[in-house]
């Protein structure tokens, strides 16, 4: 590891739930910073085809969940939240496999090629894919991204200065 420290081989199977459910509780965390920043966006009624909304969404989506890693792995000061980022990348991956299985038809992405179709779905804020009901974003950008970003809160208030 990095910080030094050797995982020991011999963990009980008390200890691998215990780091089990802590990780579960900082996944559920990590989507709680999400939710707390969709709500309070959506307080607003923002235009749902304004590029405007999706970039300050996408921004806090970032930073909230960053700052509350920090927060809450300085609060309970266990080893696990720094990686709440494989729950982030494992839920792209299975939502990128979803969004290339997806019928196109007629509409915004009829002879997408799959990176197009991916890109159109995840990362264009305009003229999106029309895939998952317009949902690319929540699902597949901002729910890996507060998960991503948390476990980098978490490991930088774990760090030493």
């Amino acid at each position: 590891m990095t910080n030094g420290r050797d995982i020991p081989q011999g963990k009980s199977l008390g200890d691998l739930g215990r780091e089990a459910s802590w990780f579960l509780t900082h996944t559920l965390i990590a989507i709680l910073t999400l939710a707390i920043v969709i709500v309070v966006l959506s307080l607003n009624h923002p235009d749902p085809d304004s590029a405007t909304p999706k970039l300050l969404a996408t921004i806090l989506a970032a930073l909230i969940p960053l700052f509350g890693g920090a927060i809450v792995t300085r609060l309970l000061q266990n080893d696990i939240a720094p990686y709440t980022w494989i729950s982030g990348l494992v839920i792209f991956s299975i939502v990128c496999v979803w969004v290339l299985e997806l019928p196109t038809g007629k509409g915004l992405c009829e002879n997408c090629g799959a990176v197009e179709k991916l890109w159109r779905t995840f990362f264009t804020f305009r003229h999106g894919s029309g895939l998952m009901g317009g949902d690319g974003l929540l699902i597949g950008t901002w729910l890996p991204l507060s998960m991503i970003s948390y476990a980098i809160g978490a490991k930088l208030a774990r760090e030493p200065y």
